[in-house]
């Protein structure tokens, strides 16, 4: 078995089937599906477990609902492929996906190959590298700082065993985990090779229940610390910088408070390299600074539009 598809699926009947049949139109014969029901109370459990009968490349998993973190890690445990592509239920891999990443995954021997993906809308994520990309000190930073503009967990095959230990975030955390997934990956330095093809479909806009609170930001902020804890002279400014730009996410949702609460204690100095812009924020009064970081903000989405 060459690849190991990973889904995790929590509710979702609306959606699986659809996913399913872009997996099994692929134009690839070494794969296998393996589909991990997180608990779903909506019957999206037994979909896969019909679309398992029909065709027996689909093996189906049931688990309580431990969070997507677990579902993921539970599937690339039973995976018998040597590489492994994570889609999400709402989603589809396009024509050519799997055969486009293997050969290059395989023709390169990379331990992690990122392509493009795409919106229902057709709106497509840029193309920032191509070919090997040896500086991972450099793609580090920009997961941690939020500024990556490649893909994550998206559109990406990796070597299976390049995942080992990077699948184990906690539940709690529901927003970033596969920004964490792709930091550990990073700390490995891998052997990266980048595409342009465009190889999965995003559903983007898509309803969810996530709330941002400082519990989970702590969490997070935690997980990320110790994850580059063996790096940590060389990715300190980027943890700070991503402490920033969580303080600032506070304020314009109307949760100041949380500055003094946490941020002003957890950062104490603000490191050389740390932009302009972040350090100008940092320093006004919260009230003051919701406007500028709206404003920048809006000109960012402006410039980003154009391109």
């Amino acid at each position: 078995m060459e690849i190991s598809i990973i889904i995790p699926v929590y509710n979702k009947a609306e959606y699986i089937s659809h996913c399913f049949e872009s997996l099994l139109a692929q134009d690839f014969e070494s794969f296998e599906v393996v589909a991990v029901d997180d608990g779903s109370t909506d019957g999206s459990g037994n979909l896969c477990d019909e679309a398992a009968k029909r065709d027996a490349r689909i093996r189906v998993i049931h688990t309580e609902n431990g969070g997507v973190t677990a579902a993921r890690r539970r599937g690339v445990e039973a995976a018998e492929g040597r590489y492994i592509i994570f889609v999400d239920a709402d989603d589809e891999l396009l024509p050519d996906a799997l055969k486009t990443l293997y050969q290059t995954i395989t023709t390169h021997e990379a331990d992690e190959v990122i392509a493009t993906f795409c919106t229902q809308d057709g709106i497509h994520s840029p193309i920032v590298h191509q070919g090997w990309q040896r500086d991972t000190d450099s793609m580090l930073r920009a997961v941690v700082t939020g500024k990556n503009r490649f893909p994550i967990l998206w559109g990406i095959i990796f070597r299976k065993e390049i995942l080992d230990g990077c699948l184990d975030t906690p539940r709690e955390i529901i927003e970033g985990e596969d920004l964490l997934m792709q930091a550990k990956v990073l700390m490995k330095q891998p052997r990266v090779w980048f595409i342009s093809d465009c190889v999965y479909r995003y559903q983007l806009g898509l309803p969810n229940s996530r709330k941002h609170t400082l519990e989970r930001a702590r969490l997070y902020d935690q997980q990320l610390k110790e994850t580059l804890a063996p790096r940590w002279d060389d990715m300190q400014s980027a943890f700070v910088l991503h402490q920033l730009k969580e303080c600032e996410r506070f304020i314009i949702e109307g949760q100041s408070e949380v500055k003094d609460r946490y941020y002003r204690q957890a950062i104490r100095e603000l490191p050389e390299d740390i932009p302009l812009y972040n350090r100008i924020v940092w320093a006004l009064p919260p009230a003051i600074a919701a406007h500028l970081i709206r404003f920048y903000r809006t000109i960012i989405r402006m410039k980003q539009h154009k391109l």
